[in-house]
């Protein structure tokens, strides 16, 4: 009898091990569905031994815009296990919906515009109510207009400075309302566990077709990306797609799409999307505000759920940076606090600015492969990696790409009146290390341990260690950093 209960209960215990594992939240299989983690498997194709700036090798042409694709089997953007993009949408332009097999952030360098999300499982709750004269009833309604009320999940405004967060899977769409294109650029993370095909990326189109690419460089690898590609619902047979959608087969002929649109990707809506404005930003931003100020009082982010999580925040306001320096810059960082759904995106993203001559000392990230593009102006960068190899040193211009491996130190200053960067991360709190500066690693080391570590006099070994003062992150030029220690020196 005593056997035969132990022999119940060890059962009972493995029924139940599935449903406990589905608690251990942020571990795979955690029960998050749209929760992705970085796959472990291809640390060895990081084994670079230089570094150069990266420039897109591919265009694909729209209608109202165009697609600018970096080389994703380029040997950096492999290490990193990621794959970037530059999307510029014409005014009026409507980038079809469409979902990827990759989460992504997309940062907006300008412009402004409406993005709508589609989260599965996610209630249409939000409605459009236009006055329709196009659909009015014949003679039925004669006096009156008739009014069309649509249902849909949320849209919402973005504008320059903005990053949206986008997991794998879910279909999205984007819209040009403003008076300048749309210039964005786009990193999505191939390595995640939330892709199970390949390290390839695809973008699925639910609209439209893509147009054929025009190469600029593109390797021989990139070439299997660059065939036409129609719509998914291209691919079913007539009859039952009819079938499936309540239509007849003249409209789902339609919406295949098979020959006669040849617009791409981006569309030109020529009277505008008129029904889907949002809520004026102030009141968006005073609900979003509201929602996390009763988010703070929890106890954790349990409670949240996908259908209400934001997945917009802007980092380019100087009241937002993490690290200023009048005269040097500023430093904004994006992470998990900032932005809770980056727990299902596992990137985050960092912006900087800095003023000519002005340096950001030589820090590595801890856990993290940083992704840096160029939004505006110039610097020279050094990047150095095991044993004291430099594997980058030049300039990175405004357009270009630099992956920066991860526990590889980097240094870099302006050269322009104003240097300005975006970059991804490849984690969704990235942490760096400073090696020189306030909470750097030389103000945490003793000054004898310095003295025998460089063989310097304990003199030297004070100033190696406190000579750039309380600036962090972000050092004013050596001139102007002088002069002010100067005049401080003479005030004392």
């Amino acid at each position: 009898m005593a056997n035969s209960t132990a022999l119940l209960l060890l059962s009972l215990a493995l029924c139940f091990l599935p449903s406990l594992a589905q608690f251990s939240f942020g571990q795979q299989g955690s029960g998050q569905p749209l929760l992705s983690q970085r796959r472990l498997g291809y640390r060895s194709q990081c084994q670079l031994e230089r570094l150069a700036a990266l420039e897109p090798t591919r265009r694909v042409p729209s209608e109202a815009g165009f697609t600018e694709y970096f080389d994703q089997f380029h040997e950096q953007l492999q290490c990193a296990g990621v794959v970037a993009y530059r999307r510029t949408i014409q005014p009026r332009g409507l980038v079809l919906p469409y979902y990827s097999n990759a989460p992504k952030l997309v940062y907006i360098i300008q412009g402004r515009g409406i993005s709508g999300t589609v989260i599965p499982g996610c209630p249409e709750s939000f409605q459009s109510l236009r006055q329709s004269f196009e659909q009015q009833w014949e003679e039925e309604v004669e006096s009156q207009s008739q009014r069309f009320r649509d249902e849909h999940q949320k849209v919402q405004f973005f504008r320059e400075g903005d990053v949206l967060a986008y997991p794998a899977g879910v279909a999205n769409w984007v819209y040009n309302n403003g008076e300048v294109p749309i210039i964005a650029i786009a990193v999505a993370d191939t390595s995640s566990n939330a892709n199970q095909l390949d390290r390839q990326h695809r973008q699925f189109l639910l609209a439209g077709r893509e147009r054929r690419s025009q190469e600029q460089s593109a390797p021989a690898e990139e070439r299997i990306q660059q065939q036409k590609g129609n719509n998914l619902l291209s691919g079913f047979e007539l009859e039952l797609l009819a079938e499936a959608l309540g239509v007849d087969k003249e409209v789902a002929r339609k919406i295949q799409n098979l020959n006669d649109d040849n617009r791409g990707d981006i569309v030109r809506v020529e009277k505008g999307l008129q029904t889907l404005e949002p809520q004026r930003r102030a009141e968006q931003e005073a609900r979003e505000q509201e929602r996390e100020e009763s988010e703070e009082t929890r106890e954790n982010g349990l409670e949240e759920t996908y259908c209400t999580l934001k997945n917009r925040q802007n980092i380019a306001n100087p009241s937002l940076a993490d690290y200023y320096n009048p005269r040097a810059g500023r430093l904004t960082s994006l992470n998990i606090q900032k932005l809770p759904i980056l727990r299902f995106i596992q990137l985050s993203a960092e912006r900087g600015v800095l003023r000519r001559n002005a340096i950001q000392p030589p820090h590595w990230n801890i856990n993290a492969h940083s992704i840096m593009y160029v939004v505006r102006g110039s610097g020279r960068l050094q990047v150095v990696g095991h044993r004291g190899r430099t594997v980058f040193d030049g300039e990175l211009r405004q357009g270009q790409l630099l992956v920066v491996p991860q526990q590889h130190v980097v240094v870099k200053k302006a050269q322009s009146e104003q240097f300005e960067w975006i970059s991804f991360k490849t984690n969704e709190n990235a942490l760096a290390s400073h090696i020189v500066g306030k909470a750097s690693l030389l103000r945490g080391i003793p000054v004898e341990v310095l003295m025998n570590s460089y063989r310097i006099s304990r003199e030297e070994a004070r100033r190696v260690k406190f000579n750039r003062g309380n600036e962090i992150a972000i050092f004013s030029p050596r001139r102007e950093n002088e002069e002010l220690r100067n005049v401080l020196e003479s005030v004392a």
